[in-house]
């Protein structure tokens, strides 16, 4: 018996224990490491319907549009951004409307680079950091669809409302991207 249990201990992994030491500044200036995120996203934007419907009075309040199907008679199923670059009430909207679908990337990145050479030498003139954004490898579009638009308000609900679409666009796969985005900031801190 005793020879049993001893040939089983002998094959046990042996297991150590280290405790945490601080590091020396001239050990830590030795470390090198790389900062950045690795970001992935699965984004749905309006799955169940969309805005307010048009279908109300006093008795019966807004309800959101829940059927945005072919047959629907209210087609406004989806998100809706309004921006108003000019003077307030007295200009147009330029509108992103009937936003729908859903997209997924993996491995899109953010980082800082440094930027002090090429560029046709303006690199060395820079001498400064710069945010990388790494473009995911893929992209995948699924039943996303938007109108881009010009509108006299900024909500369809506002009294004088009217607008004009532009460009009805419907993606649905995969896009491939590659490369990276440099964004350079201007001004001082």
């Amino acid at each position: 018996m005793i020879k049993k249990i001893m040939i089983i201990l002998c094959f046990m992994p042996t297991f150590y224990v280290f405790a945490l030491e601080p590091l020396a500044e001239d050990e830590l200036q030795k470390v090198l490491g790389q900062g950045g995120v690795y970001l992935s996203g699965d984004i749905t934007i309006n799955e169940n319907g969309g805005p307010l419907n048009d279908a109300s009075d006093a008795s019966t309040p807004a309800i959101w549009q829940a059927n945005c199907s072919g047959a629907s008679t209210n087609k406004r199923c989806g998100a809706r951004i309004a921006v108003n670059a000019g003077d307030g009430a007295n200009s147009g909207w330029l509108v992103l409307d009937n936003i729908r679908g859903r997209f997924s990337f993996e491995g899109m990145t953010l980082k800082t680079r440094t930027i002090n050479d090429g560029f046709s030498g303006d690199g060395v003139l820079f001498d400064n950091d710069v945010l990388e954004i790494g473009l995911p490898n893929k992209v995948s579009y699924g039943d996303v669809s938007y109108t881009l638009a010009n509108s006299s308000k900024a909500r369809p609900t506002d009294v004088g409302f009217n607008q004009t679409d532009i460009l009805n666009v419907k993606v649905d796969g995969d896009v491939t991207m590659r490369g990276n985005l440099l964004l350079f900031p201007t001004g001082t801190p």
